[in-house]
């Protein structure tokens, strides 16, 4: 597998937990400096994020993925996706056109995400 199939099936890891739920798996391939910025333009730690999910105020249903594209140099990579993503977010259940930019860094042989913006699209 190319460093760039490992970055995508890092990606579609973080996909998979989110809708199933698993703050148990997205706490392990999150760095603990993780950040995620919202549509809304809040950059979010990680901890909060995931508290947030576990009470239920992100629930993801699911993600149609519409294009990928990822740019790999060394041990870091830059992914940008777009998605349709059924979920629903402080209440209010919407497809939503969500463009996801992540970096990722290679430690200890896996892809780590460090941080992610999301966007519409």
């Amino acid at each position: 597998m190319t460093a760039r199939d490992e970055v995508v099936e890092a990606f579609r890891e973080h996909v998979r937990a989110l809708i199933e739920g698993d703050t148990a798996t997205l706490e392990s391939t999150l760095d603990d400096g993780f950040t995620l910025t919202h549509m809304s333009g809040y950059r979010q730690p990680k901890q909060e994020w995931l508290d947030q999910m576990r009470a239920g105020q992100f629930d993801y249903h699911g993600f149609e993925e519409k294009s990928v594209d990822v740019e790999v140099a060394g041990d870091t990579a830059h992914l940008v996706a777009r998605t349709v993503a059924d979920a629903t977010v402080y209440g209010t259940h919407a497809p939503w056109h969500l463009q996801l930019a992540f970096d990722f860094a290679r430690v200890d042989g896996e892809w780590i995400a460090l941080r992610a913006v999301g966007t519409s699209w």
